[in-house]
């Protein structure tokens, strides 16, 4: 898309983080929101403080739930008539050992981070596809392209998002369709997901404040959401596939690439 004023944005995850930025960035855009998030409270905070003038209306969905995302769909046509960019952002976090997730992690973070993005591509690319404009923009991260340890469900679920993008972008491109879409793999960023098992079904795993400590460490000297949102912006605009927030990663990428072409293990990459 060349031009963004007037159109319309679904944004799942929208109440903080990524998604919030997102909200804002587009809002002074001028497009029209459609603002999803799992946490009610949340999302009423976040669009208090949309700038003045912008129209939204907001939606409380679980994006691992196919029919609340269908409904989310539903909900914007009724609202705008039509969608023109879709951010698949929502997503979790959790850790640890590989031998210690049991079936709930497994679940949890794949249904939020990758079912998620899967519903929220088969729900609306059919919409841009007929319309003959749009844009997909799929929140994956630098854990898509690299896989750090004690990450193991968010690991498998953000590689799922790159294959996912790539593989849409691929047939995007053989029909020669007006349709964009970008991968967003960003690095440490300021938000939320250090906290996310608080919306864990069945609760917070026994070692959540563990993990939470260790990733906050991390998360504090991260970027600001605002700069991911203007690359995002910029990436919507110039039709540009990948979007990476952070210099270090092309080198972390270009070594584990290297280690695949010469057949030796994994690098251990910690970002």
């Amino acid at each position: 898309m060349k031009d963004l004023s007037g159109k319309v944005a679904v944004i799942t995850g929208a109440a903080s983080g990524i998604g919030l930025a997102m909200a804002n960035r587009f809002a002074a855009e001028g497009m029209k929101l459609v603002l999803a998030d799992i946490e009610a409270p949340a999302l009423e905070s976040a669009v208090a403080g949309l700038p003045a003038g912008t129209q939204f209306v907001t939606s409380v969905c679980d994006v691992s739930k196919v029919e609340q995302v269908d409904a989310l769909r539903d909900k914007a046509l009724d609202a705008f008539g039509s969608v023109h960019l879709v951010c698949n952002n929502a997503g979790v976090g959790s850790g640890g050992p590989m031998e210690s997730l049991d079936l709930n992690d497994w679940e949890w973070v794949l249904g939020v981070n990758l079912w998620g993005v899967i519903h929220g591509v088969r729900a609306f690319l059919p919409l841009l596809i007929e319309q003959g404009e749009g844009h997909i923009v799929n929140t994956a991260s630098v854990a898509g392209l690299f896989a750090a340890p004690y990450m193991g469900a968010y690991n498998v679920s953000k590689y799922g998002v790159v294959a996912l993008s790539e593989t849409l972008s691929n047939e995007l491109a053989l029909t020669q369709s007006p349709v964009g879409v970008s991968v967003l793999c960003p690095s440490w960023v300021k938000t939320n997901i250090a906290t996310a098992t608080r919306n864990r079904p069945g609760g917070a795993p026994v070692d959540a404040d563990a993990i939470s400590e260790v990733i906050g460490t991390f998360i504090e000297k991260g970027i600001d959401p605002a700069g991911v949102a203007d690359l995002v912006a910029e990436a919507v605009l110039a039709k540009q596939f990948w979007i990476i927030t952070h210099e270090d990663t092309p080198a972390a990428v270009t070594m584990r690439t290297n280690s695949i072409l010469e057949r030796t293990d994994p690098p251990l990459l910690m970002h």
